[in-house]
């Protein structure tokens, strides 16, 4: 996700400070992976640099003085193509998976295990979405939706992987001879 950008989407509420920024961040996208206060301020920096904010005000108090950002016209068509644009599909994210599968067959480690493991955590980690999923807002039920939803493709994945081991195994070895 492009943290600037969401960035800007917030600033299209309103005028804000660096704090706020990073707490409805935070409280919107940041679940998993909360924004740090250096990398909400460096991107403002770079945003400011752009010509996407601006400065709207300062606030002087104890401590250091406090920037309230607000977007600019420009920052507001950036943000407007950015949404128009469609990302692209990203296939392969789980080609980790891939590697350790065929490196285990051609080290003659147990890729069968490796399957059985990563199934296993897989499981947890969709057991635990769930529960988080039951107890939280519509935003939360809609983030944790789309992991279950990979998570999901990614156990079938697994699925056919193991089923497939056998072949796969000879078809390396006929590669390696």
């Amino acid at each position: 996700m492009s943290i600037s950008h969401a960035l800007l989407g917030l600033l299209e509420a309103g005028p804000r400070h660096g704090y706020d920024l990073k707490r409805s961040y935070d409280e919107r996208f940041g679940h998993d992976k909360p924004l740090h206060y250096g990398q909400v301020y460096a991107t403002m920096s770079r945003l400011l640099k752009n010509g996407l904010v601006e400065v709207d005000g300062v606030e002087s108090g104890e401590g250091p003085e406090r920037k309230r950002y607000a977007i600019t016209e420009a920052g507001v068509t950036d943000v407007a193509q950015w949404l128009r644009t469609p990302e692209k599909p990203e296939p392969y994210l789980q080609s980790v998976l891939y590697t350790k599968v065929v490196l285990a067959l051609l080290s003659g480690r147990d890729a069968a295990a490796l399957l059985d493991t990563q199934r296993a955590e897989h499981l947890r980690l969709m057991r635990e979405l769930t529960r988080r999923k039951s107890g939280g807002d519509l935003a939360d039920q809609l983030v944790c939706d789309h992991a279950l939803f990979h998570l999901e493709a990614d156990l079938r994945w697994l699925e056919l992987t193991a089923a497939r081991l056998d072949r796969l195994a000879a078809r390396l070895g006929e590669r390696a001879a």
